[in-house]
């Protein structure tokens, strides 16, 4: 299966439209990168793609809007609490903020993840 990369520009986005939390760490993931809060992944680049980590609700909100889908980085196996944002809200950057912001508030909720010995 061939991963896609992300370009530096959309790395660059990625790192510029993330809070300034002291919590967050960027690591890769997927051959690109993403950002991470208490060990849980809550946003993403997937390619070019970003992705954010929601709730059921935020979730179901975010997939009504035209060109948001589900991140499948396998095909027929999505990854069901990711939502890739549309593609047209690349300049966007403040509704951008909005959904990370989201969805690092809703996965600081979960319980950290556990490092593996």
């Amino acid at each position: 299966m061939k991963i896609p990369r992300s370009n530096e520009d959309s790395k660059e986005f990625f790192r510029s439209i993330l809070p300034n939390d002291a919590r967050i760490t960027i690591r890769p993931m997927f051959g690109n990168i993403s950002a991470f809060v208490n060990g849980n992944m809550f946003a993403g680049l997937f390619g070019d793609d970003l992705f954010v980590r929601l709730s059921d609700e935020s979730r179901k909100e975010l997939l009504e809007k035209k060109g948001a889908s589900l991140l499948e980085p396998m095909k027929g196996k999505p990854m069901k609490e990711y939502v890739v944002l549309p593609n047209a809200w690349r300049n966007q950057h403040e509704t951008i903020r909005i959904w990370v912001t989201r969805s690092l508030d809703w996965t600081s909720k979960l319980p950290p993840k556990k490092t593996k010995k």
